[in-house]
């Protein structure tokens, strides 16, 4: 299982296909991901534990346990934990391509480029 350590928290690989990745997310009190947007996927996140604020190119809405949202192709997002435990989320990427180096960050809190 590929597992990823971030700033933010950590993220773990589920599933890795031609047609679609699956990654559980979790996002440390406080954290946020950078605002960025893909090229080549899609994104749906399901809230499965916390309170996020999700940034949809440009709008924040809150969302809790059991809530959905779509991201898609090109759409600028971020995630942040409002809440006081870990955030966990679900995420179902779909498209052409599933590789890392598929973000592009508009604003990142922890100083990070598109390559890093």
């Amino acid at each position: 299982m590929e597992i990823g350590n971030r700033p933010w928290g950590s993220y773990y690989v589920l599933e890795d296909t031609d047609i679609y990745k699956l990654k559980r997310i979790e996002v440390k009190v406080g954290g946020r991901l950078s605002y960025q947007y893909h090229e080549h996927r899609a994104e749906v996140w399901t809230i499965v534990q916390g309170e996020a604020l999700v940034t949809l190119e440009g709008e924040d809405i809150k969302f809790k346990a059991g809530e959905v949202v779509q991201i898609p192709l090109n759409a600028k997002h971020r995630i942040q934990n409002i809440g006081t435990d870990t955030l966990i989320f679900i995420e179902v990427q779909y498209g052409t391509y599933f590789g890392e180096d598929d973000i592009i960050r508009i604003e990142d809190d922890y100083n990070r480029n598109s390559n890093d």
